[in-house]
């Protein structure tokens, strides 16, 4: 027969919601680290992006003397006549999941990627332009930094 004096052992309810309570706070600390050293080496990608484009248009001007506008850019056929050696996953954002060139197609705040043009003469692959800026909406900032770089 068992007494009813014998202590039982084990943890208390209020002893197991301060444990959850502590796995809580730590579990949320680390979320929220991880998420911003995320978001900083997206930054730090986006900014390489627009230094090696930059240096690939840099290269294409020496060459050509022009810059090339957007569509001449995003075109394979005309990057490899500009030998602008660049992979068409350079113009992708890195948040950009499927990897397309959809959000660099446009400059302004909506786009994370931007080429502007300027001084530019003809239309569409074959325009050449005097000028550029390359910019880049940054995540990891408050305001919405842009990294930005232009042509000399």
């Amino acid at each position: 027969m068992v007494s009813l004096k014998q202590r039982q052992s084990g943890f208390t309810i209020v002893e197991l919601l301060i444990v959850i309570v502590i796995i809580g706070i730590l579990a949320t600390l680390v979320i929220v680290t991880f998420s911003g050293v995320q978001q900083r080496a997206r930054d730090s990608e986006r900014k390489t992006d627009i230094n090696a484009i930059a240096g690939q248009l840099e290269a294409a001007y020496a060459k050509t003397g022009t810059y090339p506008a957007l569509a001449g850019l995003l075109d394979a056929p005309t990057r490899e006549t500009l030998e602008i050696r660049l992979d068409s996953k350079a113009f992708a954002d890195p948040s950009n999941s499927d990897g397309t060139l959809a959000a660099t197609a446009a400059s302004g705040a909506d786009a994370t990627y931007g080429y502007a043009t300027t001084g530019c003469t003809g239309t569409g692959t074959a325009a050449v332009c005097t000028g550029y800026t390359l910019t880049a909406n940054l995540e990891n900032t408050s305001g919405g930094a842009t990294y930005t770089r232009q042509s000399n």
